[in-house]
C-alpha cells in the first residue's frame, strides 16, 4: 500500500510516499480503507520534533511512529476475532492517537477506537472531527460550559476553534471568537455572537468578563488569559502554537506554568489533553447527524500532496481543516 513515512525529525520534505506493507489487524483491531484523512497541529509538532522537549514523547532521535496522520474516515475492510460491534464495509472514522498512522491507504485501529460515520457527512467531512472535536468537546465539558454562560475562544477559526463555537453555541452559551480579519464572517456564521479581531483589538484589554477562557493558540501570558475572567471562571489551555523555527518547550511552557499556578489562585486552570474514544466520537455523530455541527475545510489534497499540506498547515495560513483525499 502507499502510505506518507518520515525517518527523520524535519520540514515537509521528510514526508515521502512509499510502498509498505498493508497491515494485518490483531484480534482487537479493525483494518479500515482510507478515504480521507485530517491534518492537526499535532502533526507538525510530531513531524519537526517540536518542541524538542515532546521527543520525550515521540521520540529521541526519530519519530517512532514512520507514517504520519491521526485522524481518519474510510471502510471496514476485515476484522480481528475479537472484534464484535464493527463489521466489514461499516463507514467509520476514528482517531489513532499518538499510534499514528492515517496518512495511507489502509491502517489498523483498535475496534474502541473507532465509531460509525455521520451519515450526512463525506469522509473528508468525517475525518475533520475526530482529533479537533475531541478536544473542543472535553473543553467544554472541563469548563462546564452551560446556558448563559460566556465564553470566549481564543484562535476561533482553527480546526478545534471552529467546531468549538459551535458546540459552545449548542450547549447555550455566548461566545465571543478571537481571529483575524479573514475570518470574521467565518465565526459569525458559526454561531459566535462577538467576535475580536486581533490585528485590530486586543481581548484582554477589553472590558468584557467571561465565566469559561478557551485558549486554543497559547500565545498570551497567563495573566492576559486571566484578566478577562470573572471571579469565579475557568481557563482552558490547549495551544497548539504555530511553527516559529524550533523551540525547545513551545506551548508546553504555557501549559507547565498553569499546572504551576492553578493550586495558589482563585480561578480554575484546567490543562486539556484529548483522549481518542468511541464515546466522543459518538457524541460528535449525533451532533453532525442533527445539524448543530458542521465542520469546515479549508483546502484538500491528494495523498502524494501531504508535504504540501503539512507546508501550508504549519504556516499560520490554514483556518478550519485541511483534509486529505486517498
Amino acid at each position: 500500500m502507499k502510505a506518507i513515512v518520515q525517518d527523520r525529525y524535519g520540514p515537509p520534505e521528510t514526508l515521502t510516499l512509499v510502498d509498505v506493507d498493508t497491515p494485518v489487524p490483531d484480534p482487537d483491531e479493525v483494518l479500515v480503507r482510507v478515504e480521507a484523512a485530517a491534518l492537526n497541529a499535532y502533526d507538525w509538532h510530531a513531524m519537526r520534533g517540536d518542541p524538542r522537549m515532546a521527543r520525550l514523547a515521540l521520540g529521541r532521535s526519530r519519530p517512532r511512529a514512520r507514517i504520519r496522520g491521526r485522524d481518519f474516515a474510510g471502510r471496514v475492510e476485515a476484522v480481528g476475532a475479537h472484534v464484535r460491534q464493527v463489521r466489514p464495509g461499516d463507514a467509520v472514522f476514528g482517531d489513532l492517537g499518538d499510534a499514528n498512522g492515517a496518512f495511507a491507504e489502509y491502517v489498523c485501529v483498535p475496534e474502541n477506537l473507532v465509531a460509525a460515520k455521520p451519515a450526512n457527512l463525506t469522509p473528508q467531512q468525517a475525518a475533520a472531527l475526530p482529533l479537533a472535536g475531541v478536544t473542543a468537546l472535553m473543553g467544554l465539558d472541563a469548563g462546564r460550559v452551560g446556558p448563559g454562560h460566556r465564553v470566549l475562544v481564543n484562535g476561533a477559526s482553527g480546526g478545534v476553534g471552529t467546531l468549538a463555537v459551535q458546540l459552545a453555541t449548542v450547549l447555550g452559551a455566548t461566545v465571543t471568537a478571537v481571529c483575524s480579519t479573514r475570518n470574521v464572517d467565518l465565526v459569525r456564521s458559526l454561531g459566535a455572537e462577538h467576535v475580536v479581531d486581533y490585528t485590530r483589538d486586543d481581548f484582554a484589554r477589553d472590558t468584557r468578563r467571561y465565566d469559561v477562557v478557551f485558549d486554543l493558540v497559547g500565545n498570551r501570558s497567563l495573566r492576559a488569559l486571566r484578566r478577562v475572567l470573572t471571579p469565579t471562571g475557568t481557563l482552558v489551555l490547549s495551544g497548539g502554537g504555530v511553527y516559529r523555527g524550533g523551540s525547545l518547550l513551545g506551548p508546553i511552557g504555557l501549559i507547565a506554568r498553569g499546572r504551576l499556578l492553578a493550586p495558589f489562585v482563585r480561578h480554575r486552570i484546567v490543562v486539556l489533553t484529548a483522549v481518542p474514544g468511541r464515546h466522543h466520537l459518538d457524541t460528535l455523530r449525533a451532533h453532525a447527524e442533527t445539524g448543530r455541527l458542521t465542520p469546515v475545510i479549508d483546502r484538500s489534497y491528494p495523498l502524494h500532496e501531504v508535504p504540501l499540506a503539512m507546508r501550508y498547515l504549519e504556516g499560520e495560513h490554514a483556518r478550519a481543516k485541511v483534509v486529505i483525499t486517498v
